[in-house]
């Protein structure tokens, strides 16, 4: 079932979406430039694009760690960006008293993986009438997030999608089962693909999270051809000058050949019919030829 998102319709045959933009607000000038990078490119290679970046980054591992300009200045910046360059916006909230002021500035509120099951916090996002994203935890099996659906669906809100941004497997590492999209997909919605949270290290840095950007394109085509409704991907002219997640964006040199290829393998996948191979137990009789 295709979500809107302001004027974007995402899922079954719509364009190809992508989130993209800074992990954090660090200033005017690299949050705008990398809007306007990504909305020139929009255009040129035909794929919706929502710009992404976070006002606030509540979930750093070290209390040391820079977190953003906040909730008002961060709103107030991207809601400039907004009139300026007509992008559709996403950010992260964070509790309940967020939703209501985010939701007058925001196209899509996300839910953090690490809050994917805080009700409250749904709830009330829901309640805004915005689209909601809400990412896997890094802790939840796939299957279970159509808890969360429904929790927005209760709400009367039928604008959700979900985003796969890979699973604990170990200390300070992830691990992606493509598995994970279609099973996903089959509650009724949208799935993205976190293609740099995926390659993050959590903690990996000791007073940091590490990453390894260098995987970034093999997940994000793997799950292209998986059939994803859409990437996300956190950029950044110079990522590692970044003051959040440094190690897993994407420099703005390589953004244009990543998305490229994504769509070219995305173009491909729909034109493939559908493979569904039977389940255990449900296999017809075999035919035998001579």
């Amino acid at each position: 079932m295709p979500v809107r998102i302001d004027k974007i319709q995402v899922g079954e045959n719509n364009p190809f979406l992508i989130i993209a933009g800074p992990c954090v607000i660090e200033s005017w000038e690299i949050t705008y430039n990398t809007a306007r990078f990504l909305k020139d490119l929009s255009n040129e290679l035909n794929f919706s694009l929502v710009f992404k970046s976070s006002y606030d980054k509540a979930n750093r591992t070290s209390i040391d760690s820079f977190r953003g300009p906040g909730l008002k200045d961060g709103l107030a910046l991207l809601a400039e960006i907004k009139a300026k360059l007509g992008v559709a916006l996403l950010s992260d909230i964070h509790d309940e008293s967020q939703c209501q002021p985010a939701g007058e500035v925001l196209d899509v509120l996300q839910i953090p993986a690490f809050l994917c099951r805080q009700t409250d916090l749904i709830v009330a996002a829901a309640r805004t009438g915005k689209t909601i994203n809400v990412k896997k935890g890094q802790f939840v099996a796939p299957q279970d997030m159509g808890n969360a659906v429904k929790k927005i669906a209760d709400c009367g809100n039928p604008n959700v999608f979900l985003t796969e941004r890979g699973t604990t497997f170990g200390y300070n590492n992830l691990v992606v089962d493509m598995r994970s999209l279609p099973i996903m997909q089959s509650f009724g919605v949208p799935v993205i693909f976190d293609a740099t949270h995926s390659v993050q290290l959590p903690g990996g840095g000791g007073t940091v999270s590490s990453g390894q950007r260098q995987y970034v394109p093999t997940l994000a085509k793997a799950a292209v051809a998986a059939g994803c409704d859409g990437i996300f991907m956190e950029v950044h002219p110079n990522p590692d000058q970044a003051k959040s997640d440094g190690p897993n964006m994407v420099p703005l040199a390589f953004v244009k050949e990543l998305i490229s290829q994504c769509l070219q393998i995305n173009a491909l996948n729909r034109k493939l019919a559908p493979l569904a191979l039977p389940a255990v137990g449900q296999c017809p009789s075999p035919v035998l030829q001579r």
